[in-house]
């Protein structure tokens, strides 16, 4: 079965503005990079919108419904510093959300055993009620609550390998056993969240900081020593991946130095412990990298592996 990629020309059409480093040329680096021989045989799907039902899962109604009745008819609107809309952001933000549920759906159909959304804005910043970091809905949390409903799936976990702490991820699964969420990140760096002690009300956060200039052996020990071991625990049905490219050394705003390499390692990783726990079953959402050529090749490594998974 091939990989499936979904994404829609809608995730390009968010402006966040001149100089905003979540810019719209960051999706075309890594559609062009998919475009290679070596992602012939990728099934390329369009992302279809989420529902506020599928979103509502994860965030109030009514934040929902606050987003998307912000978005501005002509120029931008902040919702903090950093996350500003533009008219096109509403419909690439339920594109993102509708990505992973669809995802989700095509794992549990059969019809792949992983998917790769690709797609912005990212997700792993926004809380339950509150919009940061560039994300306005939770597009892992809400393919994760979507899993729940639609598949009955009891136990999901999200890993997350942004260098940056996925707050918004850890914030809704905090009190729900059945979700699992383990995170390595640059530390100190925003959103400032992510300690080893935040272990989440029924223990399924982990936690595992690097210091700023880890490199690959750091990241590799997080890996390998603590996300596998606790994820095999878990014994999840379906894995989402929150693949943040942003930890590879020339990346503009962290200081990991990380390379494609260790991507594809990890996306390896990960995919071998999800056939042994959930038949292969791997969901994995664009989430930050800001040098276009590092997010580009970072995204061809991880898609590879997938696609050989």
């Amino acid at each position: 079965m091939n990989t499936i990629l979904f994404t829609h020309p809608a995730c390009i059409g968010h402006d966040p503005g001149p100089g905003h480093p979540e810019r719209p040329d960051r999706l075309r680096a890594v559609l062009a990079a998919l475009e290679g021989e070596a992602f012939a045989l990728l099934d390329r799907r369009e992302a279809p919108p989420a529902t506020i039902e599928q979103i509502a899962r994860a965030h109030p109604a009514g934040y929902v419904e606050r987003v998307l009745a912000t978005v501005p008819v002509e120029g931008y609107r902040g919702l903090d510093p950093d996350t500003v809309m533009s008219p096109g952001s509403g419909d690439a933000a339920l594109r993102a959300a509708g990505a992973v549920c669809a995802a989700v759906d095509a794992v549990f159909a059969g019809e792949a055993r992983n998917a790769f959304c690709a797609v912005r804005p990212p997700g792993h910043h926004a809380e339950a009620d509150r919009a940061m970091g560039f994300c306005l809905f939770n597009n892992v949390a809400v393919g994760a609550l979507h899993a729940r409903a639609a598949h009955g799936v009891r136990r999901v976990a999200v890993v997350d390998f942004d260098v940056h702490h996925g707050n918004g991820t850890q914030d809704i699964f905090w009190k729900d056993a059945g979700l699992f969420y383990a995170s390595t990140h640059q530390s100190p760096l925003y959103p400032g969240t992510g300690a080893p002690h935040e272990t989440g009300d029924a223990g399924n956060v982990l936690n595992v900081p690097l210091h700023a200039n880890a490199a690959s052996p750091e990241f590799r020990q997080a890996i390998g020593e603590h996300v596998l071991p606790a994820l095999a625990a878990f014994e999840p049905e379906l894995l989402l991946i929150s693949a943040g490219f942003d930890g590879h050394t020339r990346d503009p705003l962290a200081n990991l130095n990380l390379t494609e390499a260790d991507f594809a390692w990890a996306t390896g990783k990960l995919c071998r412990l999800a056939g042994d726990a959930c038949n292969g079953r791997v969901v994995s959402a664009l989430e930050g990298g800001y040098d276009l050529d590092a997010l580009a090749a970072s995204t061809a490594a991880h898609v590879q592996e997938l696609m050989v998974a």
